[in-house]
């Protein structure tokens, strides 16, 4: 019988060795998504969608979040891709994993979502060649053994409730505020 995750599973699992309740640990270990000092003191967790609009305006803040802690926040991304109502998430979630791979998640993960209405296999493929990734190793075949990294994240996701994306938890919490800078830190704890 499995156990439902709590919001504290999340932190847990972006925290250390393992996984949620129910989901199959990440291949490579939790902290490879990790934004800022893997090592801070405040994680902010965000399962998100590479084409959800709402997760490319939610980015920005965020990242200047981590960047104005001086080390204090760090930042998790989990795959949480709509591919009911998004049909290119899911292969761009493989595309910025195979970047991660060759160790540019991040900046994979920014310019996808700088062309957000352009994430079919060519223009991934044109993104890879532009960030001197291997364009090869980020769609079709090469990519498929990705996908269970996508899916670990998507059912530790659903384990904790997510249903829409961004979906944020501070330190294990969900926040609902605004997805501001001044909104975000508001939340962090004092």
């Amino acid at each position: 019988m499995t156990t439902p995750a709590t919001p504290d599973d999340v932190l847990r699992c972006e925290a250390g060795p393992g996984g949620l309740p129910g989901a199959a640990p990440r291949p490579e270990g939790p902290a490879r998504l990790v934004l800022g000092d893997p090592g801070a003191p405040v994680t902010i967790t965000e399962f998100g969608d590479l084409e959800c609009p709402y997760c490319r305006q939610a980015a920005e803040p965020l990242r200047r979040l981590v960047a104005e802690s001086d080390g204090g926040v760090r930042l998790v991304w989990r795959h949480f891709p709509l591919f009911q109502v998004h049909p290119h998430a899911l292969v761009a979630a493989l595309a910025v994993e195979a970047a991660a791979d060759q160790g540019m998640f991040w900046p994979m993960q920014q310019a996808l979502f700088a062309q957000q209405n352009r994430l079919t296999e060519p223009d991934l493929r044109a993104v890879a060649r532009t960030l001197g990734l291997d364009p090869d190793a980020v769609t079709g075949p090469a990519a498929q053994p990705l996908a269970a990294r996508v899916e670990a994240d998507y059912v530790a996701g659903l384990d904790l409730g997510v249903a829409g994306t961004p979906t944020i938890y501070v330190d294990g919490m969900p926040y609902d505020g605004p997805l501001t800078l001044a909104g975000l830190r508001r939340a962090l704890p004092a």
